[in-house]
């Protein structure tokens, strides 16, 4: 049995491979970083056992239950752990580190390979991402990019982890712009994978030095950004990017224009937003669609939905809070190479 010492991947890497057993939903919602699925239960063999289990008894649900397992066993290794040489040494898990897991791996052991269990399973890992992101202070120096809607903030914080600065990037972990109209294409993790993405990040930061994060309301999206690092977020200082709202009109044409491609989809999108503004507004914005006049209409969003937006957001903000401020008119290439330089001496 392996203990996990805390969130230290990095402690992992010792190991060949981390394999996740359990059935395949469980390994959807969530899972150790890296975790490669074998299940040796599927969800519905698992249903079927845990059917036994209650209704019978559990000495005919483990007879069930290593039958499937044996047989889900050999599939896996006939076939994605074929390859590997008798010097492997695998990292597996399931639910609690019990018989799933055991099983798995005494029978990886029986041929050769160097398999060890998490103790404790997924829960284990489960219960140190809690107390991380829920119980303990963070422990990092947060800098927030702050700015209107089609800052380029995005892109700016793209540049500044290439260069090495220490970056999280929460919408990207999200796959959601963070606006409204900001929903990235296929579906949004669950909580606990977000939660999962943000931990391993956090644990390969330097505490010494700064982490730059893009100012987020409290959700992305469907997903919740954990307590502790809300806190830290909300008080940490800002660098704010002062941007025209013309030269973010035309940024953000182009920034959205994977949502833009589909029109039918980008105006039932822009249905969500009556109630909050006019009928009238609305059918204007519906009409500027079926032009296609993305930056006239990406100025109207600006100017009526997202700034009032941010607005009301930022309307308890201390200015004190502001490290720095970066005013520009156009946000050509050349503007975003300033931006990216300014700020990173600042760090």
């Amino acid at each position: 049995m392996i203990a996990l010492d805390g969130l230290n991947f990095t402690a992992l890497s010792e190991f060949d491979a981390i394999l996740d057993v359990r059935s395949p939903s469980e390994f959807a919602e969530d899972h150790m970083p890296n975790a490669i699925s074998c299940p040796v239960l599927s969800d519905e063999e698992r249903a079927r056992v845990g059917t036994v289990y209650k209704q019978d008894s559990p000495f005919a649900a483990r007879k069930i239950g290593a039958a499937l397992v044996a047989r889900n066993a050999a599939h896996h290794i006939e076939t994605q752990l074929s390859h590997h040489d008798g010097a492997w040494r695998p990292l597996v898990y399931c639910w609690r580190g019990g018989q799933r897991s055991n099983s798995f791996a005494t029978i990886l052991r029986q041929i050769g390979w160097r398999a060890e269990v998490v103790e404790g399973g997924y829960r284990a890992y489960r219960r140190l991402v809690v107390a991380r992101l829920y119980e303990q202070p963070l422990g990092l120096r947060i800098i927030r990019l702050d700015g209107n809607t089609g800052s380029a903030k995005t892109e700016i914080l793209n540049r500044l982890e290439a260069r090495g600065v220490q970056v999280l990037d929460l919408e990207g972990m999200a796959r959601h712009r963070g606006s409204s109209l900001g929903q990235m294409a296929g579906a949004q993790p669950s909580q606990k994978a977000y939660e999962s993405a943000i931990a391993a990040k956090l644990s390969r930061f330097d505490p010494s030095r700064p982490v730059l994060v893009e100012a987020e309301s409290a959700r992305i999206g469907t997903l919740r950004i954990p307590p502790m690092l809300w806190v830290a977020m909300r008080d940490s200082p800002r660098i704010m990017l002062d941007i025209s709202p013309a030269a973010r009109a035309t940024y953000l044409a182009k920034a959205y224009a994977d949502l833009t491609a589909d029109q039918a989809e980008f105006a039932a999108r822009l249905e969500h937003l009556r109630g909050l503004q006019s009928n009238e507004r609305l059918d204007q914005w519906q009409d500027m669609i079926r032009q296609g006049a993305w930056p006239d209409l990406a100025l109207e969003l600006i100017k009526h939905h997202y700034d009032p937006a941010y607005a009301r957001l930022r309307s308890t903000e201390a200015e004190a809070s502001q490290m720095m401020r970066i005013t520009k008119d156009s946000l050509g290439p050349a503007e975003i190479a300033q931006i990216v330089d300014e700020i990173e001496a600042a760090l």
